[in-house]
């Protein structure tokens, strides 16, 4: 029988501590689902003092004042602090003031990657000082992606890092580094295998940590097995591609997961009426809640579309502002909830004067806490025309709260959502390709048309509901990838080919 495992899963950001996306889902869900399945997981995050509050989550100090070597000439201090995530999954916090204290929010500053350079070292620093005896080292996205690097250079000679595995998540290939990947000019780009840059040198935010971890993790996935396939080709690849085709034979994709108990309408406490999938009948309750909550006509009848997601190129807003003007002139509703860019959300403003009592935007920062999953349970579709989607986790979470996804077939919505079928009754959603305000279009007025049907709605809304998006699956796939990691390195390490 294959021994249980020691994880360690590293992140910049994890739920319910620090959040600004699905990130934070995932790096909070999935060593909770392998602690379920009898391995030993503890995570490593940034202590964000102007975010996360000590007192609230019984953090504990740990250790102060360590050293940790960043190159030849530089040192930093930092401390240790000790929290939970569930029982038997700890979570340890790297803490230093001037990086990760003095703002209120998690990324944008001009130093991005020196933070993320400490904080990998700092991380690593742990693993040697608590002697955990390490197997995997998991690597969410490109805030992490040194590790890989540094475990092959630096900790060739440690008793503990000398024996572990690295997989590197892709959660989104877009985010490389701590700016834009496409800014830095072309004869400043990193080529993944120089000396890095000295820690106060500029050159230093140029440096290109996913690339790094592409090219030293034993093994690299993505959140979606299209994703995973869609990276190998120039359009999606965001330059890696050829780098990811050279390592093929080490790329997977798993799909994620949600927590089916933090998103269950059936006892949800932020929900004006809690429902199974033989009670829809109650989610008319939550619909006429968020309809008066943001301000428009409070009727039942009236089809309701909603959205929560980063206001961005990425999820299709380009298209939805191209469309939403004629879009409006049908009868229905609009709920559109997240923070990201001004011009589009300045855009959405302008639109709202026309039709104040129909389409309705609110800051995620301000509602979503509380309020998101009542968009789900009083919606009746959720609109995501993204132009690229790694997986995407709120297409899962609006199914399990009986709310009918209309999204573009790409990326992880393609592993999720397929499209209805009349003739055969079966699909859980309305999909499109082509990505164009026409396309958008025809499916939105597709799904209205099977709305107008209550029979055939309530028969996709039952569906959605008990179809199964549990971390259960995809940990178990997680535990499989691991230990092919694991194998890897065992075998790069006594000298087989690889």
């Amino acid at each position: 029988m294959a021994k249980n495992l020691n994880i360690v899963s590293i992140s910049s950001e994890i739920a319910p501590f620090s959040k600004t996306g699905g990130l934070a889902d995932v790096a909070g869900s999935l060593p909770r689902a392998l602690n379920r399945l009898s391995h030993k997981v503890m995570c490593i995050t940034p202590l964000y003092g102007k975010i996360i509050d000590k007192k609230k989550y019984h953090l504990k100090l740990y250790q102060e004042k360590i050293k940790v070597k960043i190159d030849e000439k530089n040192s930093l201090d930092v401390n240790y602090w000790l929290g939970e995530l569930t029982k038997g999954v700890p979570v340890c916090f790297i803490e230093n003031e001037k990086y990760f204290s003095r703002r209120k929010e998690i990324y944008g500053s001009s130093h991005e990657n020196a933070r993320f350079l400490l904080f990998d070292l700092a991380a690593l620093k742990l693993l040697t000082i608590l002697k955990f005896p390490v197997d995997i080292i998991q690597c969410h996205d490109w805030h992490t992606g040194l590790i890989p690097y540094f475990i092959k250079r630096d900790f060739k000679e440690s008793s503990i890092l000398s024996k572990a595995a690295s997989v590197f998540t892709i959660h989104n290939l877009i985010f490389q580094l701590g700016h834009a990947w496409w800014e830095v000019p072309p004869e400043k780009r990193d080529d993944g295998k120089s000396k890095l840059p000295f820690f106060n040198d500029p050159e230093l935010e140029n440096i290109n940590f996913a690339k790094r971890a592409v090219l030293n993790a034993d093994v690299i996935n993505t959140v979606s097995e299209t994703y995973s396939q869609e990276i190998l080709e120039q359009e999606k690849g965001q330059g890696l591609h050829i780098l990811l085709r050279n390592r093929q034979d080490r790329l997977y994709g798993i799909v994620n997961g949600i927590d089916h108990d933090d998103y269950n309408p059936q006892t949800d406490p932020g929900l004006k009426k809690n429902y199974l999938f033989g009670q829809i009948s109650r989610r008319e309750t939550d619909k006429l809640f968020i309809q008066k909550r943001y301000g428009l006509t409070q009727d039942k009848k009236i089809p309701l579309i909603v959205m929560s997601s980063r206001i961005t190129h990425q999820k299709g807003f380009e298209l939805i502002l191209k469309a939403l003007d004629i879009l409006l002139h049908l009868n229905i509703q609009m709920i559109i909830m997240g923070d990201g860019d001004k011009n589009y959300i300045s855009e959405i403003k302008k639109i709202i004067k026309n039709y104040p009592a129909k389409l309705a935007w609110v800051s995620w920062a301000s509602d979503g806490p509380k309020y998101e999953t009542s968009l789900y349970a009083g919606g009746d579709m959720f609109l995501l025309p993204s132009t690229s989607e790694p997986c995407g986790i709120n297409q899962m979470k609006a199914l399990r709260y009986g709310c009918i996804p209309i999204v573009r077939s790409i990326g992880g919505l393609k592993d999720t959502i397929t499209n209805f079928d009349f003739k055969n009754l079966n699909g859980n959603g309305f999909a499109f390709l082509t990505y164009s305000p026409l396309s958008l279009y025809g499916a939105i007025v597709r799904a209205l048309e099977y709305y107008k049907n209550r029979k055939i709605w309530q028969r996709l809304i039952t569906r959605g509901m008990q179809i199964s998006f549990s971390w259960n699956l995809p940990a178990a796939l997680y535990v499989k990838l691991f230990r092919k990691a694991i194998t890897a390195y065992k075998d790069k390490k006594n000298g087989n080919k690889q």
